[in-house]
């Protein structure tokens, strides 16, 4: 051992007291819990603007609870400036008025807990917006009390400058995301670093390893970092404290800046951890990190395995002929129709993240996001096909996350004009589809008041027409979360593994889920246009649930096109 990782092991060895708290899986209601993400503004208008808003989703509590869902992730609410969805928050005490009050909200959490239902919201911790009061002080110089909640600068490298030269050649320059200082003429300082947009500057966590020469990189231990650290625990506690149940962590590997390896980002979080598991124990934290590796031993309760960094969810979902198919260059995803896909990305990161992490926290794969298109779109877009793709979600182990909307089919919708800054994400944040009708029951507006229009396919993909429909896509979704919650061995704990090999067939898709107490059950899935079959080394079993034509005999599974097994061993 090299002198660099003799150290390297005792700083490590020094945080395994935190990491093993860290460690605990969370609350006891995680094994059991099903999200469903909210998009407020397209859930449901009871005002009649044609935005949605907090009353419309209490409204809808009913309708969750018999949906089989028990906990809820709300995307931001707080007073915004709108220039990123609401992801650029002037007030972090504060609901927005497009959705009610802050009483509102503990209404809507109030109401939910008598239904069983958690309910999280999404914490922007890594930026503001610069119209919230702390930038504008923090601007105005360096001893005041916001000072140093940002990062400023009266001077940057010529490779920054050419990056602001650039952006400013953009269409629209401050929609652009090209570099992170922004030039300005503050007293505080000549220039900000900013996360994303121009109008959402960094909160200041600290470098990882601040150079000497640049002044304005803050250690994470100077008093500017810490202090942001006790605004964000002031910011969790406000609304845990009025009945909230936790928080989705927006860009949570970014709070940290120089932090390549993530360490001190990861120790950022355990901290956060450790203190919520001391005040709030039966509170989760949920991160949009996408590297469960990193996150889940960095405190969190459960991470994401979606569309960012590495290709496990694309190589399933994102065809190339659609919109984020053609942004990851893939040419025949897992979930087409054509049967040309590959396992081999899926298998080579899941399986380490999910075998890296099982007992330690949870890994979610949604159905979607309001960041990215939803299984129906491009060429899969029957009931047959997206009833696989929710086959696949809802029998995975971890917390299932689906995405308003999914449980009804609801399309991407393609070429939509875009607003508040949603760019292509406008076609998977359309109103939620209640009846048929021009507004589908989201909001008594005219149509053209929509904050997007609505498909619903002549009123077909509508809740209303879907629950009158044995077959259709949303009693589906509810006797599968019914399956599920009633069989341990498809519960959110149970094992799994992965029965395909790289060097095997990769359709159909086969895997077993094992309870604790022994139980068994082995699910197949057929995505594509072409009876498939496999041999398995598995006994005889009992099908327990099914889509389309399809057999499982002496171990072997045999699927007709678009179809399912969930077999009892």
């Amino acid at each position: 051992m090299n002198i660099r990782r003799f150290f390297v092991a005792l700083a490590v060895a020094a945080l395994l007291p935190a990491m093993a708290q860290a460690g605990s899986k969370g609350p006891e209601w995680l094994s059991k819990a099903v999200f469903y993400q909210i998009y407020p503004s397209s859930y449901m208008d009871t005002d009649g603007n044609g935005i949605g808003d907090l009353p419309g989703i209490t409204s809808r509590l009913d309708y969750l609870k018999q949906l089989g869902v028990n906990a809820l992730w709300i995307n931001p609410i707080f007073e915004s400036g709108w220039f990123d969805g609401g992801y650029d928050i002037i007030n972090f005490y504060k609901v927005d008025p497009r959705f009610g009050t802050n009483d509102d909200l503990v209404r809507l959490v109030n109401e939910a807990h008598k239904r069983g239902i958690k309910v999280c919201l999404d914490l922007v911790a890594g930026h503001s917006s610069d119209k919230c009061q702390w930038f504008k002080e923090s601007s105005e110089g360096t001893n005041g009390r916001y000072s140093d909640y940002y990062i400023w600068s009266d001077s940057i490298s010529d490779k920054d400058k050419s990056d602001i030269a650039r952006r400013y050649q953009a269409d629209d320059p401050k929609a652009s995301t090209i570099g992170h200082w922004v030039e300005t003429n503050a007293p505080r300082g000549r220039y900000y670093y900013k996360n994303y947009y121009e109008c959402q500057p960094a909160l200041n966590y600290g470098y990882a390893n601040p150079n000497p020469k640049h002044p304005w990189e803050q250690g994470v231990d100077a008093p500017g970092p810490q202090a942001m650290r006790r605004e964000l625990r002031n910011i969790m506690a406000f609304w845990m404290d009025k009945g909230v149940d936790g928080f989705r962590v927006d860009m949570a590997a970014s709070l940290v800046k120089g932090d390549k390896d993530k360490r001190e980002t990861m120790r950022l979080w355990r901290e956060m951890r450790e203190w919520l598991d001391k005040n709030y124990p039966q509170n989760v934290l949920i991160s949009e990190w996408s590297n469960p590796q990193q996150s889940i031993p960095g405190g969190f309760n459960i991470d994401f395995e979606i569309h960012f960094g590495r290709s496990a969810y694309a190589s399933l979902f994102f065809q190339g002929d659609t919109p984020w198919g053609k942004t990851k260059k893939i040419d025949n995803c897992y979930f087409n129709r054509l049967g040309k896909g590959t396992l081999k990305d899926f298998i080579n990161i899941y399986a380490a993240d999910y075998n890296a992490t099982k007992d330690r926290g949870y890994i979610a794969i949604p159905t979607a996001n309001h960041d990215f298109q939803r299984p129906n779109v491009g060429t899969r877009n029957t009931l047959d096909q997206l009833k696989v793709a929710m086959t696949f979600f809802l029998t995975m182990p971890g917390v299932p996350f689906i995405y308003y909307g999914d449980e009804i089919g609801m399309k991407y919708e393609d070429g939509i004009a875009p607003k508040e800054g949603s760019r292509n994400r406008a076609g998977t944040r359309t109103p939620m589809q209640w009846t048929p009708g021009p507004t589908a029951g989201f909001s008594t507006c005219t149509p053209g008041q929509l904050y997007f229009p609505v498909a619903t396919d002549g009123g077909k993909i509508t809740v209303e027409t879907e629950e009158k429909d044995p077959g259709s896509m949303l009693n589906y979704v509810k006797r599968l979360l019914a399956l599920r919650a009633s069989t341990p061995a498809l519960g959110n704990d149970a094992q799994w593994q992965l029965l395909n090999t790289l060097d095997g067939e990769q359709y159909p898709m086969v895997y077993l889920r094992t309870a604790a107490s022994g139980e068994r059950c082995l699910v197949a899935l057929n995505p594509s246009e072409k009876a498939v079959m496999m041999r398995t080394s598995e006994p005889a079993g009992k099908v327990i649930m099914s889509t389309g034509k399809g057999s499982y005999k002496n171990g072997t599974v045999k699927l007709a096109p678009f179809s399912t097994l969930i077999v009892g061993l």
